[in-house]
């Protein structure tokens, strides 16, 4: 997920995870903590394992140490811009991959790289074959192929946020509903980053291509009337553009995540002065994967097994702002209150989304543009 600003995890919290992940390598530990290695192997791997990500990928430099000094594998990070532009990337390159393994494929472009022979089988079992609980169902870890060739390592609810604080100073009533963003009380109040260039964006446009079905067409034409301003990606439109996001923008109203109001909590503060509209938004799953013609397989499994273990996902909240897989992993306390998931978000079947990405972004394209 392209999309936030990375927090540092205060020292106590990454001593604790350290001092976990250390106790699972001194007694031998789970796989999916420490790393694993494949069993029966004859032949060394390589020492160095590459990972290719977003640009929003964060991580405690200790819990990576630790990861390194537990497999004796020293691990690269290639950022590669935002899941789609990812994506993208490994599609050009799979017959010569860039990296080991990948993280932040997400659901909007997890089955392009599965039909394009980008990964190859594994699937951690560090996580349940099918993971969810009350408030991520398991059907939405669901992808073509991905039984085998994806491994889902954290999700989150793509959302309009709003911020309270202008609305109360101008004495407006904030918008409730996707409805709402069309009416002429909120012309030129949102920004959003574009469909094409961003996957926040594509789960906003397949938001309401889920709602609106064949009149989502309509309902964008009526949304550009009404002054919605497009960005390239998450961050101009958060940092720069909303009100709330630090910058001095003029929107008062995002494009962003449920767990972004955490984000505008103000220090010595106890609540935050925006809020997430829970009935506009798209759930987001991100994967991590083996990629086909791996220098280093052996060690890209380890890094997801690491991925998907309770000390690296007990960090995500902290340093990606989003939600861990592994039900064992405990969440901020903040996050229980101000960082609620939708109890029914939009989706579009992974199938259909295969099938119809370019003639939906076309289209949205020519609305648009």
């Amino acid at each position: 997920m392209t999309r936030r600003i990375a927090v540092l995890v205060p020292v106590a919290t990454v001593g604790a995870l350290v001092a976990a992940l250390t106790a699972c390598s001194s007694s031998g530990g789970s796989p999916s903590d420490t790393g694993s290695t494949d069993a029966g192997s004859t032949t060394p791997p390589p020492k160095d394992v590459v990972i290719a990500t977003h640009d929003s990928w964060a991580a405690p430099d200790d819990l990576i140490k630790a990861f390194e000094t537990r497999s004796g594998f020293k691990v690269t990070i290639l950022k590669n811009g935002d899941a789609g532009t990812l994506t993208n990337k490994l599609v050009l390159t799979k017959d010569s991959p860039i990296a080991d393994a990948v993280y932040g494929i997400d659901n909007t472009f997890a089955s392009r790289a599965v039909d394009e022979g980008v990964l190859a089988d594994y699937r951690s079992p560090g996580v349940a074959a099918t993971p969810g609980g009350s408030s991520s169902p398991a059907s939405t870890y669901d992808v073509p192929g991905d039984e085998k060739q994806l491994t889902p390592i954290d999700w989150g609810d793509v959302c309009v946020n709003v911020d309270d604080a202008w609305f109360a100073k101008k004495k407006l009533a904030a918008p409730k509903s996707l409805d709402d963003l069309i009416a002429p009380a909120y012309k030129n109040l949102f920004v959003t980053p574009g469909a094409a260039s961003s996957s926040p964006g594509f789960a906003f446009l397949l938001a309401t291509i889920a709602k609106y079905g064949v009149g989502w067409k309509d309902y964008w034409t009526k949304l550009m009337h009404n002054g919605a301003k497009l960005d390239s990606g998450w961050s101009d439109a958060w940092s720069v553009d909303y009100t709330a996001g630090g910058g001095n923008g003029d929107r008062p109203i995002v494009l962003s995540y449920n767990t972004s109001p955490v984000d505008t909590i103000p220090e010595g503060g106890d609540k935050p002065t925006t809020s997430a509209l829970l009935d506009t938004c798209f759930r987001q799953v991100e994967y991590a994967g083996v990629l086909s013609h791996a220098n280093n397989p052996v060690g890209a499994k380890a890094f997801i097994d690491f991925l998907s273990g309770k000390a690296f996902q007990e960090s995500m909240p902290d340093n990606m702002y989003v939600f861990p897989v592994n039900p064992d992993a405990a969440l901020p306390d903040a996050w229980a209150k101000w960082a609620p998931p939708a109890s029914k978000p939009w989706s579009v079947p992974p199938a259909d989304i295969a099938k119809n990405r370019q003639a939906w972004l076309t289209e949205w394209s020519d609305i648009t543009s």
